[in-house]
């Protein structure tokens, strides 16, 4: 039965869904908010999301300080909801060796299907220092690999380092999040020229691209492919029409009006995400329009500093008036009281 479930999992996967990352709900003290974190899990679930990401850094990566030790607890809050469901859970893991692989014994204990590996924290570290670290945590659960952004903490890694990446026998996925296309096709080239691309599902994290990301077929000589699905925190919010969206690319490739809605799409993001501000008030962006909702109570973090940038709500309150069809307002709407039970 269980070799079953991975087998239904990972088909998915591949298939390509919506995966929203998590946020953390907290109350005025910056004390986990239980309630609304568990309505969180609700909304996305509810609002058709393929799978969820948690403890990633939507979730805010303080939530591993020994002094608010929350990773563990938030992770298994929200599978109280997932296990239920056939959804995919991913669960972030950071840090060096060590601490990586105990985030991901944590998480396999904890029932995730796979490890979203960051490697922020080998900066200095060879290609193949990397790809040791990554084995290491291969060995504990199936691996998404990660390419964030250097602007937030990420590094540049090189084609060469993906190609070996993909040749790890578990690894199920990788998120491209480099906001560069040149760092984003040597990802899919890597995948294309491994001859794995029928195993390893690619997921956009390029906010500035989203739509771009999902609607290409990357072609490299005979080898041809194609982005599945999203796993973002853009997709922390609006979340049913995110599953709309996905869906109609996947049905509707040939729309005229696709390259419209992505501009929009990406307007609406950098003002979510704070783009003017280099990412500063990214977080609390996503919570203000969750707070809109009455799905968070407020816009806390555990670091007090992460708040909105100057301008950014009239930024938001912008973006809000100029794509009402881009928020899901009235399906939270409908369902809120039933999922703060």
């Amino acid at each position: 039965m269980a070799d079953i479930r991975e087998k239904v999992w990972r088909e998915k996967l591949r298939r390509g869904v919506a995966i929203p990352a998590h946020p953390l709900a907290l109350e005025a003290n910056r004390k986990l908010d239980e309630r609304r974190q568990r309505a969180l899990t609700r909304y996305y679930l509810a609002a058709g999301a393929g799978g969820v990401a948690v403890g990633v850094h939507t979730t805010q990566f303080e939530i591993r300080d020994p002094h608010v030790g929350l990773f563990e607890p938030v992770l298994a809050l929200a599978m109280e909801e997932l296990r239920k469901t056939e959804a995919i859970r991913v669960a972030g893991i950071v840090g060096p060796t060590a601490q990586a692989v105990k985030e991901a014994e944590c998480a396999a204990r904890c029932g995730y299907h796979a490890g979203l590996l960051s490697l922020s924290a080998l900066r200095n570290a060879s290609v193949d220092e990397l790809i040791v670290h990554a084995r290491a945590v291969a060995s504990v659960i199936p691996l998404f690999g990660f390419y964030l952004q250097p602007a937030v903490g990420g590094r540049v890694l090189p084609y060469e380092f993906w190609r070996k990446f993909v040749e790890i026998k578990n690894v199920v996925a990788i998120k491209m999040a480099p906001f560069n296309r040149y760092q984003t096709l040597d990802v899919v080239r890597a995948l294309a020229e491994s001859g794995r691309a029928g195993e390893i599902a690619l997921y956009t994290g390029n906010d500035d691209s989203i739509v771009v990301d999902l609607l290409t077929p990357f072609r490299f000589g005979k080898h041809t492919v194609r982005i599945a699905g999203g796993l973002l925190g853009h997709w922390a919010v609006w979340t049913r029409r995110v599953v709309d969206l996905l869906d109609r690319i996947h049905k509707e490739p040939e729309w005229p009006g696709w390259l419209t809605l992505a501009a929009e799409i990406t307007d609406a993001n950098a003002a979510l995400f704070d783009v003017a501000n280099q990412f500063a008030g990214c977080i609390a962006g996503i919570h203000e329009v969750l707070r809109r909702q009455g799905l968070l109570a407020g816009r806390w973090c555990l670091n007090p500093a992460e708040a909105l940038s100057a301008g950014q709500m009239a930024e938001i309150d912008r973006v809000y008036a100029s794509y009402p069809h881009l928020n899901d307002d009235d399906f939270v709407r409908q369902h809120l009281d039933e999922w703060l039970k």
